[in-house]
């Protein structure tokens, strides 16, 4: 019923979109429109926010609900993911100051043709798989430490790391290790789900090329081209985001064709299936198609900031079908293995951060 009010709207009102709320409870490349967000209508659709912390109590039925939200929606909300809140607060502050800075300052730390790997990417520089025009965003992006003559060093490009502010590092270091360490546990539930041991995933991700984006999008005038961000799938195993304060992200439902806006609580993470995941398990669990269009005209001279975390497997990882994932409804879609580093190469060009 909801779906069907939905559809009614969009055809009488294209302006509008659905709305994704979003509750907790206690218990157990398809392109779309891309309009302007102008206003929200009633129709909405409610998804639970799961807490990892059942994990512990019951892995079985975390895994399980969170299997099931990813087969419905392509996505999750998760909270008590152990991501310190003070460390989060700390983020976001460290993340408006750094984007603050000026213009020239921000592009002493853009590396052209290094594809976007580490520190500073900007404003209209990416592009969505398919799109006319560039996203209205700029970036910063925070890999993974690694020692010294580490066997990764020449796949993994260095941190570069911000003279201003002074504490960025250290928050940051702290912030991806936390995302790292709920990942981890998100990727243990998957493993299950799937049929396979808990701890599948851990060779797999070990010294993994993960990458921590800062997203700003800056005010924009009425007219802008374009929207924030184009609709796209990511291109890694999962995304774990913390919301943002500015409304904008939408999520496609792979069962109705509708686009939903999703806003999630405060203190619970979006997480969603990347390509590498879909590839990996034969389309079992869908890579989730997203957005971020732009706010309606008053909300148009405020930025808006966001914290995707990336996980992704280490580069020597070969994504070969997963064989329970094969079945007679469901034939080998990927009859050649890839490694992990030469599918994000292929997918970097199409996006436009790398060149040919």
């Amino acid at each position: 019923m909801l779906a069907a009010l939905a559809r009614m709207v969009s055809s009488r009102h294209p302006e509008r979109v659905v709305t994704l709320n979003l509750f907790q409870h206690d218990g157990g490349s398809w392109r779309g429109y891309t309009r302007p967000m102008l206003d929200t209508p009633s129709a909405t659709a409610d998804v639970p926010a799961l807490s990892l912390a059942d994990q512990a109590s019951d892995p079985a039925k975390f895994a399980a609900d969170l299997g099931g939200s990813f087969r419905r929606f392509g996505f999750a909300v998760v909270k008590d993911h152990g991501i310190p809140q003070a460390l989060i607060d700390r983020a976001w502050a460290e993340t408006a100051k750094l984007f603050a800075l000026p213009d020239e300052e921000k592009r002493q730390y853009f590396v052209a043709g290094g594809g976007g790997a580490r520190g500073y990417t900007p404003f209209k520089t990416e592009i969505a798989k398919g799109a006319s025009a560039v996203d209205l965003k700029e970036f910063w992006h925070v890999g993974r430490e690694l020692p010294a003559g580490h066997r990764f060093g020449d796949q993994m490009t260095p941190n570069i790391w911000p003279s201003r502010p002074e504490t960025f590092r250290d928050t940051f270091v702290e912030l991806f290790a936390a995302f790292d360490a709920a990942g981890d546990r998100l990727l243990s539930a998957i493993a299950l789900n799937l049929g396979l041991d808990a701890h599948w995933f851990d060779h797999a991700v070990k010294d993994g090329n993960s990458v921590l984006r800062l997203l700003h999008y800056p005010p924009i005038p009425a007219d802008a081209e374009g929207v924030r961000a184009g609709a796209h799938e990511d291109i890694n195993l999962i995304t774990l985001l913390l919301g943002a304060e500015e409304a904008g992200l939408e999520l496609l439902d792979k069962n109705t064709g509708d686009w939903l806006a999703v806003k999630p609580p405060a203190d619970a993470l979006v997480v969603n299936v990347g390509d590498m995941l879909q590839r990996l398990t034969n389309h079992v669990l869908p890579s989730t198609t997203h957005r971020v269009v732009n706010p309606p005209p008053e909300r148009r001279g405020h930025s808006r900031y966001s914290m995707p975390f990336f996980l992704h497997p280490a580069p020597d990882f070969l994504i070969e079908t997963l064989p329970g994932t094969v079945t007679a409804d469901n034939a080998n879609r990927y009859e050649t293995p890839i490694t992990a580093h030469d599918y994000l190469h292929e997918r970097l060009v199409e996006i436009g951060l790398v060149k040919k």
